[in-house]
């Protein structure tokens, strides 16, 4: 049998998301066919409006609905930490933990294997902000805590900032670079660590 070509399409872009196969594809669309009408538009403007409703924070690289982001723009938080992760998911899930400093998106890690290297991500917005910060006649004291996952990958990114920075002629003296502590699985996603587990590590954070 030869499926409607409405139905054919929308299997077809639902295999390409992460995580989905065909199987799974089909049983999305087959019960976003049972939707009424209504419901499926109100579903469709919300996709659309993923991509026009919301901007990347041209100070932190975080998704918001204005540039520069909520965060940013938040007089209340602690302007000397800043805390790089590498998706906005990480962001939310230090937002639950009660984190109040500032954060600086990757938009990933460094992966040789997957073709994405220091160059692909935002590292060197990073140390541009950080020379901007340290630049500053009334600057006082900084720290970045690296909180990439501990995986193989975001120990390497991490690794490889903290050279950077110092490469980039930031000494200690004027920047704290820090790690998060190793109370989370190796290998595991910040996006998913509880908010005690992740408050912890962030607590905890060492000296690189």
């Amino acid at each position: 049998m030869k499926l409607p070509r409405p139905i054919a399409r929308l299997i077809d872009s639902f295999e390409r998301l992460p995580g989905i196969g065909p199987k799974t594809a089909q049983r999305l669309t087959f019960y976003l066919l049972r939707f009424p009408q209504e419901e499926l538009e109100k579903f469709a403007r919300a996709l659309v409006e993923l991509k026009t409703g919301t901007k990347m924070c041209s100070v932190c690289k975080n998704v918001d609905e204005v540039s520069p982001c909520s965060i940013c723009e938040d007089t209340n938080r602690d302007t000397n930490v800043i805390v790089v992760v590498s998706t906005p998911l990480d962001v939310l899930a230090f937002e639950k933990a009660g984190f109040r400093g500032k954060y600086h998106v990757l938009h990933g890690v460094i992966d040789p294997l997957n073709n994405i290297g220091p160059e692909e991500l935002y590292i060197r917005d990073l140390i541009a902000r950080i020379k901007a910060i340290t630049s500053d006649p009334f600057f006082d004291n900084l720290e970045i805590v690296l909180a990439t996952n501990t995986g193989m990958e975001g120990e390497s990114t991490a690794m490889y900032i903290s050279k950077l920075i110092r490469d980039n002629g930031v000494g200690p003296d004027l920047v704290k670079v820090t790690r998060i502590a190793r109370g989370l699985p190796v290998g595991g996603d910040i996006e998913y660590a509880d908010d005690v587990t992740l408050s912890r590590a962030l607590e905890g954070r060492m000296l690189m």
